[in-house]
């Protein structure tokens, strides 16, 4: 009972310091201490720490009247100990406002917002935002490309790692590809920022930054052609046209001989391995071969 006694005053936080050393020297310390830490871990994720304990104090008092001894004690205090591990755990990963979607390689999927606004994203990328606070701020974080239908109303706010898009209403395309940041305006205005950059796109017109190397200019197309199934470039990197070439076929491209960093336009279809190659390859005096299913290598062809 002297035992029972310590635990009382331990759960009123009433334990003088030769009382504490008593209950440390208890075998089941351990699994008291277990269910401070576990209670705090409530605290943090908005669950009442003193309303958890009291109710945990409580059963602890009913259980000692149903018992002379305190061999109970160690297995409540384990079951106690997992049920609030599990209950923290279910609210971390349930109760999540922030919404992720994500595309594999190969894949384009059209998602539709909850102010009515589409967003299309393209193979290998991904958008995320914050449903519970959309309706005060309409803004999403964008990885890969994505081409945006936009309902008019508040403030609308793309964030990618190299700059932002905001606008009202509008359709436009982003692409955040490793180096490369583009926007394309297809109807209304956007506001493009970078750290370095500060310009607002009409309809007809884009903002390409390379690296360093910004190009502003006008459009050739009213549509992303990706949504065509179709993959355009202008004067970029070769490495960046096979980033993208693995990315709808998924595949791994092997480069043998061939200059990373040499400059492509043109473009290549989504629907055939083979005329995809053919188109990106060609221009260059490449050649290629398909190794299996998913290797790829291409290499300059003999003069």
């Amino acid at each position: 009972m002297e035992k029972d006694h310590l635990i009382d005053k331990w759960l009123n936080e009433g334990l003088i310091a030769s009382e504490m050393e008593t209950l440390r020297k208890r075998d089941d310390y351990e699994e008291l201490m277990a269910i401070l830490e576990h209670a705090d871990m409530f605290k943090a994720s908005g669950f009442s720490k003193v309303d958890d304990f009291e109710s945990l104090k409580s059963k602890l008092e009913a259980k000692r009247n149903l018992s002379s001894g305190s061999t109970w004690i160690k297995p409540l205090l384990r079951i106690a100990a997992v049920l609030l591990v599990g209950i923290g755990l279910f609210y971390l990963l349930f109760n999540d406002d922030i919404i992720r979607i994500e595309t594999m390689a190969g894949e384009k999927k059209q998602i539709e917002l909850p102010d009515a606004s589409v967003v299309v994203l393209n193979a290998a990328s991904e958008i995320s935002y914050d449903r519970d606070r959309w309706e005060e701020e309409r803004k999403i974080s964008l990885k890969g490309e994505a081409f945006f239908d936009v309902s008019r109303g508040s403030s609308f706010e793309v964030v990618s790692a190299t700059g932002s898009v905001t606008v009202l209403g509008t359709e436009f395309n982003v692409r955040q590809r490793s180096n490369h940041f583009q926007v394309i305006c297809f109807e209304g205005r956007v506001e493009v920022s970078t750290e370095v950059y500060k310009d607002t796109l009409l309809a007809g017109e884009h903002f390409n930054l390379l690296g360093e190397r910004l190009v502003v200019g006008k459009n050739t197309y009213t549509k992303p052609q990706w949504m065509e199934n179709i993959s355009s470039f202008q004067r970029v990197p070769f490495s960046l046209v096979i980033e993208e070439l693995e990315r709808q076929y998924d595949i791994k491209v092997k480069l043998e001989g061939v200059q990373a960093d040499m400059l492509f336009t043109g473009g290549f279809e989504h629907q055939d391995l083979e005329n995809a190659l053919k188109a990106i390859t060609q221009p260059l005096n490449l050649n290629f071969r398909i190794e299996s299913a998913d290797q790829v290598s291409i290499y300059p062809s003999e003069n």
